[in-house]
């Protein structure tokens, strides 16, 4: 039984990583043989991040390759796709390979469809705002990783519909074995630079309980430019790595994710917050999305909607020994039963052979 699996990006991509090239080692262990072809290379997302850009001679390289995997798919027993085949091009791919009887597993971790419906380019929003209801009516399955995307789904006609949240490797992401006496409490916030401007909206609420309690504000994965905006404060701007980010969460003495309401936040997996959980450290998150069932149903911490809901919740966090053990146990034990790949890897295995048969 083979795979090929059409990931955006390579491991560097947190998406592809998280959402299918974990769930590798299961489906070997199953009997699948699984390839893997991203669409995007490591070049790329080093110039996304650094915000250059790409040339068109690059997008042509990359489409091209794509299409000669898609020559071969009759080869595959399963085509497993992150998102969509070709970003910025109509649904034909998904619809060819419907009408010649392939079997295509579609995968969502974000609302992409707003790059479509929500742009403010106008002929991009005319002619492919209903691109992804295509993708989704197209596929054997759609899985989602949240109530959001698979309602989405449902909206669009999809004929099968799995949730499946984004998870952590629960061996990997271990908890925090003890409390720290003799260093700063710290505050910590791990994403990109696309993402740190949700820190910047709770600034005022940072900056205050940081000085009313010692504390530090670490920010993993975020611009540099951060430590000017926060020059107030002892903050530490650390760059991303796969092979640290566990370590430096096990530091933090509370994790936070604010967000803004908005049709892309929605569309958002809480995996900061599965992230934090996994290391046994209470979280602050605000009221958006899956961020509300995951804080609620895992009784590991507190949805802040203001300002001043985020200095109230962080100096109780900070101030409260006890209640950021407990918080953090509760978070571990829900990530042991749901939110870990150990969890979740038995399901996306049944789930490929429930396609097949």
């Amino acid at each position: 039984m083979k795979i090929l699996l059409l990931s955006k990006y390579s491991r560097i991509g947190a998406s592809s990583r998280l959402r299918m090239l974990q769930y590798i080692p299961y489906l070997e262990k199953d009997g699948w043989n699984v390839v893997v072809a991203n669409l995007l290379d490591d070049l790329y997302v080093s110039r996304l991040y650094s915000r250059e850009k790409s040339t068109i001679f690059d997008f042509i390289s990359y489409y091209w390759k794509r299409f000669t995997w898609l020559l071969r798919a009759s080869q595959f027993d399963i085509l497993w796709v992150e998102k969509e085949i070709f970003p910025y091009f109509p649904a034909w791919a998904e619809k060819i390979l419907n009408l010649c009887g392939c079997k295509v597993i579609v995968d969502y971790d974000d609302a992409i469809f707003h790059n479509y419906d929500l742009s403010s380019n106008r002929f991009i929003k005319l002619f492919l705002k209903n691109k992804i209801k295509s993708v989704m009516r197209s596929s054997s399955c759609v899985v989602a990783g949240n109530p959001y995307l698979a309602e989405y789904a449902q909206r669009a006609g999809a004929g099968r519909i799995v949730i499946i949240p984004t998870v952590v490797d629960a061996t990997r992401y271990t908890s925090r074995d003890k409390v720290f006496h003799d260093k700063k409490l710290v505050i910590g916030w791990m994403g990109s630079p696309a993402t740190q401007k949700y820190v910047v909206d709770i600034k005022d609420a940072l900056i205050a309980v940081c000085n009313k309690y010692d504390a530090k504000l670490m920010l993993v994965g975020a611009d540099i430019s951060m430590n000017t905006v926060f020059s107030d404060i002892d903050v530490e701007v650390v760059p991303w790595d796969e092979s640290t980010e566990a370590e430096m969460i096990r530091l933090m003495d509370v994790g936070i994710m604010p967000l803004v309401e908005g049709p892309w936040e929605n569309g958002k997996c809480g995996y900061k917050l599965i992230q934090y959980m996994a290391c046994g450290v209470p979280v602050i998150a605000s009221p958006v999305g899956v961020n509300i069932s995951i804080v609620d149903e895992s009784k590991c911490g507190f949805l802040a909607s203001s300002v001043s809901e985020w200095d109230l919740h962080l100096s109780h966090l900070l101030s409260s020994v006890d209640d950021r053990r407990i918080l953090g146990c509760n978070g571990r034990k829900r990530v042991e039963e749901h939110y870990s790949v150990q969890v979740q890897g038995p399901i996306m295995v049944r789930l490929m052979r429930e396609t097949i048969n």
